[in-house]
C-alpha cells in the first residue's frame, strides 16, 4: 500500500494469505475504500480509515495490500 496521508484506494487483493486472514477478519475486504489517516512516528504502523472506522495495522501488513492503479 502506497499512499499519502488523506489519500485513498480501493483495495484489489492481499499478497500474503496469512495477513488478509487477519484484515478480514477485522472487516477489510476487496473492493473496500481505505484512507491513509497518518504514519506512526519511528517507522511504527499506520492508522488508516476502512468504511469510517479507524484501524490501526503494521507496515509489513499494509505492505501486503495492493491497491486499484
Amino acid at each position: 500500500m502506497k499512499l499519502a496521508p488523506n489519500e485513498k484506494g480501493v483495495l484489489m487483493e492481499f499478497t500474503d494469505d496469512r495477513i488478509a486472514s487477519k484484515l478480514i477478519t477485522m472487516g477489510v475486504f476487496p473492493g473496500t475504500t481505505i484512507e491513509l489517516v497518518r504514519y506512526a512516528p519511528f517507522k511504527g504502523g499506520c492508522y488508516v480509515k476502512v468504511d469510517n472506522r479507524a484501524i490501526a495495522i503494521r507496515r509489513d501488513e499494509a505492505q501486503c495490500i495492493l491497491l486499484q492503479a
